[in-house]
């Protein structure tokens, strides 16, 4: 027979569970101190990818590598962490906020990535967190080291936006976002004009930023240490069926702005007549030159140059055909070319691989990075081929009728394209399937429009066009972007959707938000898994450590708390 509990025994263990439920409660006050309430999952990276919340969010490693210092080392080739779907990270229409740090290299050869989604593409409904790093957008390299934080749910876009007309130009050249700002190089080709660079100041308004040259087009931008820099041409617009520019002074120079209208002079490049494309690689700036129509009896014109300082150029040597526009992407530097359908590696020195013809193609215009695999855009059949390695590229559709693929950019989760002749924009909706979202010009009785620079700045993305020489915007789902450059080191980045906005904060700092929405319209579940160091854009290259998802709007003090660690 059991005897009776004694009364002290009673009260031992009163005092025994009053104990643990203090014990309970301070830890819970210890977590929400710091920042942890509603924390869902944590993956610290320190040895390997296992959740520390208590969720059980374990992830599958798909080849990434732990370092001592706590950093998880992500290749930007194939390496990645697949989290599968779990119902506390279905987030639905609820806020939820995503901390973690990230670390880039200061000099780079591959775009940066996708720090994290979960999104499914057939839906066009998730989120992601991305470093946008651009090259090959026709003649630019648009956008550098730049965050985006974005939602969507597959709703109708409202349509695009006149953002107005730089100036009296008839084609905006390039698109480039620097220091928190949204620049378009033109092309003037009015008699006594000259190229110029503005600035975009909201609405419909723009500020000229000054006459670097002589000639009647800016054609390429690119930011490099900290600077934007730009390269002039000559444009004849014979190559766009319109009149010929009366200004037949050659370009051929590079200039850093220095702010205001002033232009530093950083050297002619040969007896080139143009430069044509701009882009940053392993810590050099190169430029492509070929456009120009003389291109044969001056084979000078056809290569590549890499800037060595106070206005040297050295000849980095031409694969036979015009280089032209400029990619970057898994360790290599890439030339698009306007001849043969060619598409090569450059291999250092003056030596170059090709990896083309690129299929039923005379002419190749520009690229961009979608799901890991470089996509490139075509004449003259308007499609976009797939790379696939050498020789190897995959038709992936044809845009409506069109002839041309030019400027191209992922925005939000999605692969954008512009066309010829009607300038419209379409938004690649997976295997050959392609949907317009619009057309942007509609000048008319001219034989070619051309939707051919682009840009994502400000949650949006922006398009210039020809012969309009406006440029325009669309908003699909919502967005919040960091529009200055992400320094190479440590930062901790902090994405919150709360009940009606984006935010995006970076060592702590306040530094971005969307327009406003209504959560009702945004409900973010799907069924493909949370993926950390890939998306729709590309492999993360870098490192990450201390990542975390909290079914919570993170206030600014918890976004502090957090960072510390106090």
């Amino acid at each position: 027979m059991t005897k009776p509990a004694s009364r002290s025994n009673i009260m031992s263990n009163f005092h025994r569970a009053a104990v643990v439920r203090a014990m309970v409660l301070v830890v819970w006050l210890g977590a929400a101190a710091f920042g942890d309430e509603g924390l869902v999952a944590h993956w610290k990276l320190q040895a390997d990818a296992r959740d520390s919340s208590g969720g059980d969010h374990h992830a599958v490693n798909h080849g990434v590598r732990f370092n001592s210092d706590g950093g998880a080392v992500f290749n930007g080739k194939d390496a990645w962490l697949e989290v599968p779907v779990a119902g506390s990270l279905k987030l639905g229409r609820e806020s939820f906020s995503i901390a973690a740090w990230v670390h880039t290299d200061q000099q780079l050869d591959d775009v940066l990535g996708d720090v994290m989604t979960c999104y499914d593409p057939d839906k066009r409904t998730g989120f992601t967190l991305s470093l946008m790093n651009y090259a090959g957008v026709t003649n630019a390299q648009s956008n550098w080291r730049n965050l985006l934080f974005g939602i969507d749910a597959g709703r109708v876009d409202p349509g695009w936006t006149d953002c107005g007309r730089p100036g009296t130009n008839q084609m905006v050249k390039s698109l480039t976002v620097f220091d928190g700002n949204l620049y378009a190089a033109v092309w003037e080709p009015a008699a006594g004009a000259t190229s110029h660079v503005y600035r975009y100041a909201g609405g419909t308004r723009w500020v000229d930023c000054g006459s670097p040259d002589k000639a009647n087009a800016i054609a390429c931008m690119a930011v490099y240490g900290g600077k934007l820099y730009v390269g002039s041409e000559r444009y004849s617009g014979g190559g766009s069926s319109l009149p010929l520019s009366p200004n037949e002074n050659d370009g051929g120079s590079v200039f850093r702005y220095e702010g205001g209208t002033s232009w530093a002079n950083c050297g002619k490049i040969a007896d080139v007549r143009s430069v044509s494309g701009l882009a940053v690689f392993n810590g050099k700036l190169y430029a492509g030159t070929g456009t120009t129509g003389a291109w044969r009896d001056t084979p000078r014109t056809r290569g590549m140059y890499r800037y060595d300082g106070d206005g040297k150029w050295t000849s980095c040597g031409c694969p036979d055909l015009r280089v032209v526009h400029l990619s970057v992407h898994n360790g290599n530097l890439f030339g698009l070319s306007y001849d043969a359908g060619g598409f090569f590696r450059y291999d250092g020195g003056t030596d170059w691989t090709r990896l083309g013809p690129v299929p039923q193609t005379d002419q190749v215009y520009a690229t961009a990075i979608y799901e890991g695999r470089l996509h490139a855009g075509t004449w003259p059949t308007g499609s976009v081929f797939r790379y696939g390695g050498p020789q190897k590229w995959a038709h992936v559709g044809r845009l409506g009728e069109e002839k041309e693929v030019m400027g191209m950019a992922v925005y939000n989760g999605k692969l954008y394209a512009g066309t010829l002749p009607f300038a419209d924009v379409y938004r690649y909706e997976g295997g050959d399937k392609w949907v317009s979202t619009g057309r942007l010009d509609n000048t008319p009785d001219v034989r070619y429009r051309r939707a051919w620079s682009m840009a994502v700045f400000d949650g949006k993305l922006y398009c210039g066009v020809l012969p309009s020489g406006h440029v325009l915007s669309l908003e699909a789902g919502k967005s919040a972007t960091y529009d200055r450059a992400l320094s190479a080191g440590w930062h901790h980045v902090v994405a919150v959707k709360s009940s009606d906005r984006l935010c995006l904060y970076v060592d702590g700092k306040r530094v971005a938000e969307s327009s406003e929405f209504n959560p009702v319209d945004y409900d973010l579940s799907n069924n493909g898994p949370l993926k950390i160091g890939f998306g729709q854009h590309d492999y993360f290259n870098g490192k990450l450590k201390d990542v975390r998802i909290y079914n919570r709007e993170l206030s600014p003090q918890d976004v502090e708390r957090v960072r510390s660690g106090s």
